[in-house]
């Protein structure tokens, strides 16, 4: 059974989910739960969101409705105070629903439709929705990270003012690149 949009997809969201760890990464344990003001949502506030939503729309994918009634998405966005563990572990924990249900796909099945929110997709679409929800909120995670770090950021991707350097198949992630952004 063909798998190329399946894998692809995959990547993509591997990707995804190497940027947001990648910015956990940089931060203070005590930053992870900070938020900027009252009305702001903590890098918790947000891991704890995208966990509840891979795990909603991701567990018994193709047999219920992506809207669970277990999942209290208010909840999610509740102020809290967590440990480095408890933040990977419940990252982690959407992430396993997503890459299991994403396991079992093929190609073949995309166009087959599912149930979010009582609102029928097709399998492609509901992927695609996923996967731009998900990177809006890892954006998120990055830009606060990058916030708190300020001029002690390390890059995720190609620094500022390195991009001749990668052009030219050098390494602009070398401490001699000078990364700014």
């Amino acid at each position: 059974m063909p798998r190329d949009f399946i894998e692809s997809i995959t990547a993509e969201y591997r990707r995804y989910k190497q940027l947001g760890e990648g910015a956990f990464a940089q931060l203070t344990d005590s930053e992870l739960s900070h938020a900027a003001s009252a009305d702001d949502n903590s890098v918790a506030m947000i891991v704890w969101h995208v966990a509840g939503n891979l795990k909603s729309r991701f567990v018994d994918f193709q047999t219920s409705d992506g809207e669970k009634p277990w999942r209290n998405r208010d909840e999610e966005f509740a102020e809290r105070n967590v440990s480095r563990r408890e933040l990977l572990d419940k990252w982690e924990s959407g992430w396993q629903a997503l890459f299991t249900a994403l396991d079992a796909l093929t190609d073949d099945d995309l166009h087959n439709v599912i149930t979010i929110r009582q609102q029928p997709l097709a399998i492609h679409q509901a992927l695609h929705r996923s996967m731009a929800h998900t990177s809006y909120h890892v954006g998120q995670i990055v830009y606060l990270a990058k916030a708190f770090r300020g001029s002690a950021w390390r890059s995720l991707s190609i620094p500022r003012g390195a991009s001749g350097a990668f052009m030219r198949g050098t390494d602009p992630m070398q401490p001699s690149a000078k990364p700014r952004a």
